[in-house]
């Protein structure tokens, strides 16, 4: 495999003839890809999984290169895009047997806890601050909030779904999601002015003991 400079690089890829310059692109990506996910996929499915994603992130390495900028060897950068289109895919196919629905409490007394938020070992008094203001919150989801900022807001921000995923189930676009979100947000954050609380207030029960 020839050694090539950026250029080389770019001025090939964008040629009327790129397939050489492809294949030897896939070659290095394929490397780095079966290096990267060797303990996060299983070896059966290791190698047709590294191809699908091979496939999706060539078309976007070339899609994209008017956006690299030179400041690494492109083999790197096509290398970064090759990693996140994987594990893109990796998160998706972790949350394709779940509903939303499984990620919302079926009522007030539903346990609200983010995972980032969840600590092992907290003193009891701690726990019962935990407790009191966790009821607070999803109180709050439940009466200020409507049932599709609802349902955007527990999937992602509590329930750790990628937005992506939640906007193709919610069948819309990651913008309008961010929207939905921001929205909601926003309602939260008065509703907590109202009841003389303040995120930080929030989150500051949630600190390690």
């Amino acid at each position: 495999m020839p050694e090539r400079s950026n250029s080389q690089w770019l001025a090939e890829l964008r040629s009327s003839q790129p397939d050489q310059a492809l294949s030897d692109l896939r070659a290095i990506l394929k490397r780095g890809l079966r290096y990267a996910l060797v303990n996060r996929v299983g070896p059966a499915e290791l190698e047709p999984f590294i191809e699908d994603s091979l496939q999706e992130a060539l078309l976007k390495i070339r899609a994209n290169l008017d956006t690299f900028r030179g400041e690494s060897r492109l083999t790197t950068w096509a290398h970064k895009i090759a990693v996140r289109v994987a594990l893109t895919e990796l998160r998706r196919q972790h949350w394709k047997d779940i509903s939303l629905e499984d990620l919302i409490p079926p009522d007030e007394s539903g346990d609200f806890t983010p995972a980032a938020l969840s600590e092992p070992g907290p003193t009891p008094e701690n726990q019962a601050l935990r407790n009191s203001m966790l009821e607070t919150v999803g109180r709050l989801i439940n009466e200020e909030l409507t049932e599709r900022q609802r349902q955007a807001m527990l999937a992602v921000v509590l329930g750790g779904m990628p937005m992506e995923e939640v906007a193709r189930r919610m069948d819309t676009n990651r913008n309008a999601l961010y929207k939905l979100l921001h929205d909601a947000r926003q309602r939260l954050q008065m509703r907590l002015q109202a009841e003389g609380l303040t995120p930080q207030d929030v989150l500051g029960v949630f600190r390690a003991d």
